[in-house]
């Protein structure tokens, strides 16, 4: 969420950059017309509550000092005026929070502001490649993964969709081995070398912890809940939501800066956006395991942080030697709480393209507002809002397909990686049984 003093004081400078997100002109002054007008409103109205509540305390003082005086028609008077006060007051405080939840409303569903040196454009075609790392590998006879895992026998589809229905994958044998090994390396990489905490998470969320992350109300529909008593919990669509929230409503003293957290967990995604969209195979899923890395900072430390965090994602592909590029995001491209992201792009062979399996965000304070997350700077007077951060440390569904596609052999068997054999029991390479 942004700083509505900080809106206050550069609505220009928040219209140039919905602008840069990918609004138009109109629509961005729109916006923040309306932002500025519902402030207007409630700043206006509290100063009327102020006089009020002191012309009030003054009439009170005045009730005393006319009975003493013995002037019992003044006293009479005053009281009926502050009789009148209170019953404006008592109605003055009702408005006064539907003022208040209008203008929450209108600035929970402003996104993040981008920093600077975010390349402008309009999607993913004007994004802006940084790197690349290793040579990927171009075979016409390059099977797709799922054309791969149904010749094993160990990656099933059909039995799925009699489960649970589309968009959900049944891994068997090896395979589920492998994608079982994925995580764990993943986390043993993250927390020996990276510094990273490991944490098991709630799976299941309140309302205010997915505003938190800015899950709501914005993609409210891309979410799953589930009943619980008289209300409802939504099932995580990424660890982050957990991680992050981890210091909700809390002022953490900077000596424990920066915060580090990692965790293997389920995600579920409607992909309400996305119908149409990689249909064939375990690409795009409803349910799906991720190794989630969060970092909380100070405000000095994000930016660097934010470079860390990719390296760390990054090591993940290179321990894997899996061919990958990484991006930076432009500004239309962006995820709502980011002020920049980088996404890396593993190469897989059976479709010829790079494709997502990590990105990684510096969000700045947006989230820290919406949590009321703070920390005390050294020499600082109060509180200020810390910065956090998140990234995919990787998406293990997609690193079980970057790692079958490019270590398939002509006879449709998929060798094992070098960092992987440790944890594959003494397999070397999956064949059909």
């Amino acid at each position: 969420m942004l700083d509505i003093r900080w809106i206050r004081e550069n609505p220009e400078a928040l219209a140039a950059a919905l602008v840069k997100r990918g609004q138009s002109p109109e629509s961005a002054q729109s916006a923040v017309d309306g932002i500025i007008e519902k402030d207007e409103a409630r700043r206006g109205h509290l100063v009327s509550l102020q006089e009020k509540q002191e012309r009030r305390n003054a009439a009170s003082k005045e009730i005393g000092n006319a009975m003493r005086s013995g002037d019992s028609a003044r006293a009479e008077e005053l009281k009926a005026e502050v009789a009148g006060i209170k019953e404006f007051i008592q109605s003055g405080e009702a408005a006064e929070r539907e003022l208040d939840k209008a203008l929450a409303d209108a600035l929970a569903v402003l996104p993040n502001l981008p920093f600077d040196d975010v390349p402008v454009g309009k999607d993913e075609s004007d994004n802006v490649e940084v790197r690349r790392v290793g040579e990927p590998k171009r075979q016409n006879s390059a099977k797709e993964h799922y054309e791969l895992g149904e010749a094993l026998g160990m990656m099933d589809f059909e039995r799925a969709a009699k489960l649970s229905g589309s968009r959900f994958t049944v891994l068997s044998g090896q395979l589920a081995r492998l994608e079982r090994a994925l995580g764990q390396f993943m986390l043993d990489l993250h927390t020996s070398e990276h510094g990273y905490t490991e944490v098991q998470p709630p799976l299941l969320v309140r309302d205010e912890v997915l505003f938190g992350t800015n899950q709501l109300p914005k993609f409210e529909e891309d979410l799953f809940f589930v009943k619980h008593g008289e209300g409802r919990l939504g099932l995580i669509p990424t660890a982050e939501v957990s991680l992050t929230n981890l210091v909700r409503e809390e002022i953490v003293a900077t000596d424990r800066l920066p915060l580090r957290y990692t965790a293997l967990t389920p995600c579920f995604r409607s992909e309400a956006g996305s119908a149409g969209r990689d249909t064939r195979g375990m690409l795009r899923q409803h349910q799906f395991y991720k190794v989630e890395m969060v970092s909380i900072t100070d405000a000095d430390s994000s930016v660097a942080e934010h470079e860390r965090m990719t390296q760390c994602a990054e090591a993940v592909l290179k321990r894997l030697e899996l061919p990958f590029r990484t991006v930076v995001l432009c500004s239309g491209d962006m995820g709502f709480g980011a002020r920049k992201t980088y996404d890396i792009e593993v190469w897989l062979p059976g479709q010829n393209a790079y494709r997502e399996i990590s990105s990684c965000s510096v969000c700045g304070d947006f989230q820290a507002r919406r949590m009321n997350a703070r920390y005390r700077p050294e020499g600082g007077k109060g509180p200020v809002f810390l910065h956090t951060l998140n990234g995919s440390g990787v998406a293990v569904g997609r690193a079980l397909i970057a790692v079958m596609e490019n270590y398939q052999n002509e006879d449709g068997s998929i060798s094992i990686p070098q960092a992987l054999l440790p944890y594959m029991g003494g397999i070397t390479k999956i064949e059909a049984a």
